[in-house]
């Protein structure tokens, strides 16, 4: 009896032992964060979405709520708590012949908008517009709560087109919303708020992106920070495919034919693909603004400006 108890302590102190081995192998394994950016923006984005869904990999997505199909993204959202949902704070609306303006309407926030009542179509053009910080407050303040208003629990925010960070103003209005709401703020290149690294595939040229993006979830993710990628996503419909960008020549070919179609599905594809697949829990594991905050805790995001 007592070598048969002897060796039951042993078989369980053997299985406790690989057990909290496997549980430390996989807490040393990098953590990668996927942002699909631009969620909202129409049908195609949504329902490349709606495929990143359906694998039920956790990630986070970001939702222009300015935007006209943005009801639809909340029905996928809500059927999918894997997802961590941000507000992807739009004053910009970049493309030619589909555009989008101020929740709050165009008399309400009239620097902010063109001659038509729209964003302006660029960067450049937003910073020349003369626009007034209290009407940029009134406006991001309307897409936030707007975002709290459709049910979802929203986690974080975030700048379309870098906007809302890019000027020291319009950093210190952001930051003053996202302590207003309780919210976290997604990093943008190098200016980080809960320590991330940052990478996005965006300009990376299609013949190569799924290369670039698999080599640097495989050798470049930090084990001692979160990793975050940012992604664009959509199918390759004739709605996309139409879609001219007024601010990338990269975007589309020197003869005019646009290209962001092509370049959002190829994203998309890498993402869904088997290889990328075989990388989650071996290479990394993956995780989202949810968790990292509900980890950390709003109250610790702290600014850090980093020189890449």
């Amino acid at each position: 009896m007592k070598n048969i108890k002897h060796l039951f302590f042993l078989l369980l102190n053997v299985a406790v032992m690989q057990t909290a081995s496997a549980q430390m192998s996989i807490q040393v394994l990098p953590r990668l964060m996927l942002r699909l950016d631009d969620i909202g923006m129409n049908h195609s984005v949504n329902m490349a979405m709606q495929k990143m869904a359906d694998t039920k990999m956790p990630f986070s997505a970001s939702v222009q709520f300015a935007c006209p199909w943005y009801q639809e993204a909340v029905e996928i959202l809500k059927k999918n708590p894997q997802i961590s949902v941000g507000v992807h704070l739009t004053l910009t609306s970049e493309w030619k012949n589909y555009r989008w303006g101020p929740v709050t309407g165009r008399e309400a926030v009239p620097s902010l908008v063109d001659k038509v009542g729209y964003f302006p179509q660029s960067t450049e053009a937003f910073a020349k517009s003369g626009y007034k910080t209290e009407e940029v407050e009134k406006e991001l303040s309307a897409q936030i709560e707007r975002a709290l208003a459709s049910g979802l629990k929203i986690s974080y925010i975030d700048p379309h087109m870098g906007i809302a960070l890019s000027t020291p103003a319009l950093r210190a209005l952001t930051e003053k919303l996202a302590r207003k709401y309780k919210l976290g703020i997604s990093t943008l290149s190098e200016t980080v708020y809960f320590g991330e690294t940052y990478k996005e595939m965006w300009g990376e040229p299609v013949a190569t992106k799924k290369k670039a993006f698999l080599a640097y979830v495989t050798n470049k993710l930090s084990k001692n920070r979160p990793n975050l990628v940012v992604i664009h996503v959509a199918l390759q419909t004739p709605e996309m495919n139409a879609l001219f960008d007024m601010n990338s020549s990269m975007m589309n070919t020197k003869a005019g034919k646009p290209l962001t179609a092509l370049h959002r599905e190829t994203e998309l594809n890498m993402l869904l693909s088997p290889q990328f697949k075989a990388l989650v829990n071996n290479k990394f594991t993956l995780t989202n603004y949810t968790e990292l905050i509900k980890e950390r805790g709003v109250g610790s995001m702290r600014l850090e400006v980093v020189k890449n």
